[in-house]
C-alpha cells in the first residue's frame, strides 16, 4: 500500500472532477503498480516527478520517494488538464534545503528576477519598525538583520536581498507569498516584525544538520517531516486522515497543516500548567484542539476535560474535533475515559447532580461556599434577585452605582464568592482584586447587608446562580480531595480562557490535581467581552514561564486585520498573568480588500444596504452560509431579519443555542458570533452611542465597560476571512477606525 503526502498549495478541484481524483488517489493508495493508472515518469523532468492518468483529460502530478524500507511515498501537488501537468511536471521538484535539511518545494516558474534595492538616499536615523513604509529601510535592517543572516538560516540569496529591497508591508507580504519553501516566507516575516535570530531557528527546528554525501530518498523523506517541512507536506498515515484529504475542497486548512511551534505547543509534555496567547485568528483553538487528539492517543484511558465558557462554544469545540479525527473518543460522562467536552457551566452542574456517585462532601462544600443552607441548589436564581436584595440595603447610604445589578454581580462573583466570605468581618478583610471601586468599611457592612438579602432570597428558593454552582462545584472537588479521593480528570484544555470567572477557574483548577499536563489554557485578553479582569495565579493556576504567544493569523486578512487592531487603540488589556498584552507583531498571512465604511442616511437605508451587498455576492456566487450578518443587540436581530427576506435573501436569525443554519445568511449578535467566521462580514448599527449604557456604574467599571465593547467590536471584525462591511446611519461610533483611502472627516 502506498502513502500519499499532500503538498499545502495543491490546487482545489472543480467538483465535475472531485470525485475521479478522489477514486484516482484511492487506487493510487492501494496499488501503486495498477496498470489503469498509468504512474509514468515525464522526459525532462526531475526522475522522481511522475503523472497519474485520473481520464483522458485530467493528469495527476505526483512526486514518487521510494525509501529503503516500508512503501512508496507519493506527493500529491494537484491535478491538471494532461499538456499543462506535462509542462509543470519539467518545471516542478521537491528538494533538500542544504542548508537545514527542510524539504521544499521548488516551482521554477515561479522564480524570477528579484526586485532591485532602490537608491534614494536612506535617512541619518534608523526609523522605528512602525514607521518604515514612510522611509527607505527595510524593516529587516530596522530589526538588525543582514543579508547573510537570512542565508545562513537557508533562505534563497535572491529571496533575501530581494527581502532588503522592499521597504513597505505589503511588498514584504508579496514576496513571502511567492518563495519557493513555504517555511522561507514565514521565517521572513517573523525576524521582520520583531523575532530574534535565535528565535526564529528554535521556533523552525532550523539548527539540524543535514546528512553529508548525495541525497537519498530516504534522505527526502526524513526531510519531508521536518517540523518546517510539515509547515506545506503532509502525511496521510490513517485512513481517517486520508478520507479526510480527498473529501475536503480545500485541505490546506488547520486540521493538517500545522506551524512548527503550533505543533510544539500541541505535542511537547509540560511539567505543569501551560497558556497559549495570542490574537483573534491565530490558531489557539487548533492548537487546544490537536493537543486534545494528541492526549487522547497517548492515552486511550486518559480522562481529558476539553471546555470553554458557553455551552455554544463547547458545541463547536466538539465538532471541530471530530472534524480533525473522527476516531477521536468522546467521553459519555465525566470522569470516564476520553475526551469530555462541555461548557464550564455544564461542568459545575454535573458535578453538583453527581457529588454521591463521586464520593463528593456537597453539604460540607456548600456550607463552605455560601454558609448555612440546604444542599436544594440545582435551581437557577433570577436576574432580578440582585434588584431585591439592593433594596435591604440602608436608604441613601451607598452611591447609586454601587447598587447597580451590574456592580453587585461582579462584586459578588471576584470579592466574595472566589474567597469564600461568609459574614461582614470576612468581606472587610478580603483583597478586592482588579476591581477598580475603592470602598470604605462603612460600605462594605452596607453592602454586605445587599449580599446577605440576595443569599436569603436564594436560599428560600432553593437556587444559585452559575458563579456560585462552579465555587461549590470546585469546593466539594477540593474537599473530596483533600479527604483522600481522586479529581474527575487526568488533563483540562480550555478555551477562551480570558472570559471565565474566578469561581470557574477554580473550578477547573479542582478537576485536576497539579503536576505535569494538568491545565493547558488558551487565551486571548483582547478578545474578553464577558466578566472581569482576573489573574491565574491567585486561584491556584501558576504558570510562570509556561507561557507562549501565537502571533500570525491564519483566518482573516492583514487588512481586515489592521482595521480590528485599531479598534482596541486607546485600550490597555491585562492578560490572565497581569501582564499589558502588546500588538507588536500580530500579522496576517493572507491579503484581501480593504474593509469598506459606509454611512447610511437612516436605519431603513442601512437595512437595504445589507440586503442588496448580500444579494450581490449571492449573485455573485458566494453560498449564503458563507456570510455573516452581525448587530449590536437581539433586538436589532428582530428588526432587521424581515427586511433582509424582503429582498430575496436567504437568511436566518441564530440565536445563543442554535447552530448556524445550512444555505442562509446567518443573522447574529456580536456576543454569538464568538469563535465563528465567514468569508465576508456586514457589521450594522455601528453609529455613536449604540452600545450598552454604563452610566450609572462607578467610573472604573465604566471604563472596563468600554474595554468590552471595544473588545467586542475587535471580535466581530475579526470573524471576516476575506471582506469586511461595516455600516451605520447617523453620527459614527469614536470606536470604529479610519481605512486607508478613507477621505478626512
Amino acid at each position: 500500500m502506498a502513502e500519499i503526502i499532500w503538498q499545502r498549495e495543491a490546487p482545489g478541484l472543480d467538483p465535475a472532477v472531485h470525485a475521479k481524483v478522489s477514486a484516482f488517489l484511492g487506487k493510487l493508495r492501494e496499488d501503486d503498480t495498477a496498470p489503469g493508472l498509468h504512474i509514468e515518469k515525464i522526459n525532462g523532468a526531475d526522475p522522481l516527478i511522475r503523472t497519474g492518468r485520473v481520464n483522458q483529460q485530467w493528469r495527476a502530478l505526483l512526486v514518487r520517494v521510494q525509501g529503503t524500507d516500508g512503501p512508496p511515498h507519493y506527493i500529491y501537488l494537484g491535478t491538471y488538464n494532461h499538456d499543462e501537468a506535462i509542462a509543470l511536471a519539467k518545471t516542478h521538484r521537491v528538494e533538500i534545503n542544504q542548508t537545514n535539511g527542510v524539504a521544499e518545494l521548488i516551482k521554477a516558474s515561479l522564480q524570477g528576477t528579484p526586485p532591485q534595492r532602490k537608491t534614494q538616499a536612506k535617512p541619518a536615523a534608523k526609523p522605528k519598525p512602525d514607521d518604515i513604509s514612510t522611509a527607505s529601510w527595510s524593516r529587516l535592517e530596522v530589526q538588525g538583520i543582514t543579508v547573510e543572516d537570512l542565508v545562513g538560516l537557508g533562505m534563497r540569496r535572491s529571496f533575501a536581498e530581494a527581502a532588503f529591497a522592499t521597504t513597505d508591508d505589503d511588498g514584504l507580504q508579496e514576496l513571502a507569498d511567492t518563495v519557493d519553501g513555504l517555511w522561507q516566507g514565514y521565517a521572513m516575516l517573523d525576524l521582520a516584525f520583531g523575532a530574534s535570530l535565535d528565535a526564529v531557528r528554535e521556533r523552525y527546528s532550523l539548527d539540524w544538520t543535514p546528512s553529508a554525501g548525495a541525497r537519498t530518498e530516504d534522505d527526502l523523506l526524513k526531510a519531508l517531516r521536518h517540523p518546517a517541512a510539515r509547515l506545506e507536506f503532509a502525511f496521510l498515515e490513517t485512513d481517517e486522515d486520508f478520507q479526510a484529504a480527498i473529501e475536503a475542497r480545500d485541505f490546506g486548512a488547520w486540521r493538517t497543516f500545522l506551524h512548527p511551534e503550533q505543533r510544539d505547543y500541541a505535542t511537547r509534555r509540560r511539567s505543569g500548567s501551560f497558556r497559549v496567547t495570542g490574537g483573534a485568528g491565530t490558531g489557539k483553538t487548533v492548537v487546544l484542539l490537536h493537543r486534545a487528539r494528541h492526549l487522547a492517543r497517548q492515552n486511550p484511558d486518559a480522562r481529558i476535560v476539553l471546555t470553554t465558557y458557553n455551552t455554544t462554544l463547547a458545541d463547536s469545540l466538539r465538532d471541530n474535533l471530530l472534524l480533525l479525527d473522527s476516531t477521536v473518543q468522546i467521553a459519555p460522562d465525566l470522569g470516564t475515559s476520553g475526551v469530555y467536552v462541555a461548557g464550564v457551566d455544564a461542568i459545575a452542574r454535573r458535578v453538583l447532580a453527581s457529588t454521591n456517585a463521586l464520593g463528593l462532601p456537597l453539604r460540607d462544600a456548600v456550607q463552605t461556599v455560601l454558609g448555612p443552607r440546604g444542599t436544594n441548589i440545582l435551581g437557577m436564581t433570577g436576574d432580578e434577585t440582585w434588584v431585591r436584595a439592593a433594596k435591604s440595603a440602608p436608604t441613601g447610604a451607598l452611591p447609586e452605582g454601587l447598587l447597580t445589578p451590574a456592580f453587585l454581580e461582579a462584586e459578588y462573583a471576584t470579592s466574595v464568592l472566589p474567597h469564600r466570605v461568609l459574614d461582614a468581618r470576612g468581606y472587610a478583610r478580603v483583597p478586592r482584586r482588579g476591581r477598580g471601586v475603592a470602598l470604605n468599611r462603612a460600605e462594605r457592612n452596607d453592602l454586605w447587608t445587599v449580599v446577605e438579602g440576595y443569599r436569603s432570597f436564594a436560599s428560600l428558593g432553593g437556587t444559585t446562580s452559575f458563579e456560585e454552582k462552579a465555587a461549590v462545584a470546585a469546593a466539594a472537588l477540593e474537599l473530596g480531595a483533600s479527604r483522600g479521593g481522586k479529581q474527575v480528570a487526568d488533563h483540562v484544555l480550555v478555551d477562551e480562557a480570558q472570559d471565565l470567572s474566578p469561581s470557574r477557574l477554580l473550578l477547573l483548577r479542582a478537576l485536576v490535581a497539579p503536576g505535569p499536563d494538568d491545565l493547558f489554557l488558551a487565551e486571548d485578553a483582547q478578545q474578553r467581552i464577558y466578566g472581569q479582569k482576573v489573574v491565574l495565579a491567585h486561584y491556584g493556576i501558576k504558570i510562570s514561564g509556561r507561557s507562549r504567544r501565537l502571533t500570525l493569523n491564519y483566518r482573516t486578512t492583514a487588512e481586515n486585520l489592521a482595521f480590528a487592531l485599531r479598534v482596541l487603540d486607546g485600550g490597555d488589556f491585562e492578560d490572565l498573568d497581569g501582564d499589558i498584552t502588546e500588538k507588536a507583531g500580530y500579522r496576517s498571512a493572507r491579503r484581501g480588500p480593504t474593509p469598506e465604511l459606509i454611512e447610511a442616511s437612516g436605519k431603513l437605508d442601512e437595512y437595504a444596504r445589507a440586503a442588496t451587498r448580500l444579494k450581490r455576492w449571492i449573485d455573485d456566487g458566494d453560498t449564503p452560509d458563507e456570510l455573516g450578518v452581525l448587530v449590536r443587540s437581539t433586538r436589532d436581530v428582530d428588526t432587521l431579519l424581515e427586511s433582509i427576506r424582503s429582498f430575496g435573501v436567504p437568511v436566518q436569525a441564530v440565536a445563543n443555542r442554535e447552530r448556524p443554519p445550512a444555505a442562509k445568511v446567518a443573522l447574529m449578535t456580536m456576543h454569538r458570533a464568538k469563535g465563528m467566521e465567514f468569508r465576508r462580514v456586514i457589521m450594522l448599527g455601528m453609529a455613536a452611542g449604540a452600545r450598552p449604557s454604563s452610566a450609572a456604574l462607578p467610573e472604573a467599571d465604566q471604563a472596563d465597560a468600554m474595554q468590552r465593547q471595544r473588545s467586542l467590536i475587535y471580535v466581530a471584525a475579526t470573524r471576516a476571512r476575506d471582506e469586511l462591511v461595516v455600516m451605520w446611519s447617523g453620527r459614527r461610533s469614536s470606536l470604529v477606525p479610519s481605512v486607508k483611502g478613507e477621505p478626512p472627516s
